[in-house]
C-alpha cells in the first residue's frame, strides 16, 4: 500500500518499480499508460524508505509475489482487493489508493503542475479535478466567517428592518 500511496503510481507502474529505478533516493521511471512518453521523478519519502527497508521486496520489483517474483498488474490488483476484503474493507482497490494520494497532495496545497509531475498526467484536466475540490474546501473554510462579519457589510442582518421593504410574518 505504501508504494502506491507515497509514489502516486498506477498499479502497472508500481509493480515495475524496483531498486534499479532508484538513484540517490529518487525513483525515476517512464509510465506504462503513456507508452513510455512520460517520465515521473519521485523522491522516496522517509516513510516509504522505511517500508522498503523493512521488506520483503523482490530483486527486480519492490512489490512481489510469495516467491519474490514480480507480479503482473492484474495479479497485484487481485491480491490487493483480496487483502482489503480480508481486512474488512470492501469495494476498495489499488487505484483507490492513487486517488487518496492525489486528494491528500491537493489538500496539502499541490498545484496542477505538481500533481501532473507526481502522477504522470498531462493536459491539466485530471489534476484540476483534485485541486478545484481542495481549493473550494480551503476557501470555504477561510471564508465562512465572512457571512457573520456585519461590520464590513451594508447588507442588513435578518433581524434588522429594511427601509422600504415589508417583511412577511408568520
Amino acid at each position: 500500500m505504501n508504494v502506491l500511496l507515497y509514489t502516486g503510481l498506477r498499479r502497472g507502474d508500481a509493480v515495475q518499480l524496483g531498486k534499479q529505478h532508484v538513484r540517490n533516493g529518487v525513483a525515476m521511471l517512464r509510465t506504462e499508460k503513456s507508452q513510455g512518453e512520460i517520465a515521473v521523478t519521485l523522491p522516496i519519502l522517509p516513510i516509504l524508505a522505511a517500508t522498503l527497508a523493512a521488506g520483503p521486496t523482490g530483486e527486480l520489483a519492490f512489490i512481489c509475489g510469495a516467491k519474490g517474483k514480480p507480479l503482473t498488474k492484474e495479479a497485484f490488483g487481485n491480491l490487493f482487493r483480496n487483502a482489503c476484503r480480508a481486512a474488512g474493507v470492501f469495494g476498495k482497490s489499488a487505484h483507490g489508493i492513487r486517488k487518496v494520494g492525489a486528494t491528500r497532495a491537493a489538500e496539502n496545497g499541490a498545484t496542477v503542475a505538481e500533481l501532473e509531475a507526481i502522477f504522470g498526467w498531462r493536459g491539466g484536466r485530471m489534476a484540476s479535478l483534485y485541486t478545484e475540490a481542495a481549493n473550494r474546501a480551503r476557501l470555504s473554510k477561510r471564508a465562512i466567517s465572512k457571512l457573520a462579519n456585519e461590520s464590513e457589510t451594508n447588507s442588513p442582518a435578518p433581524n434588522e428592518k429594511v427601509r422600504g421593504l415589508k417583511r412577511k410574518t408568520k
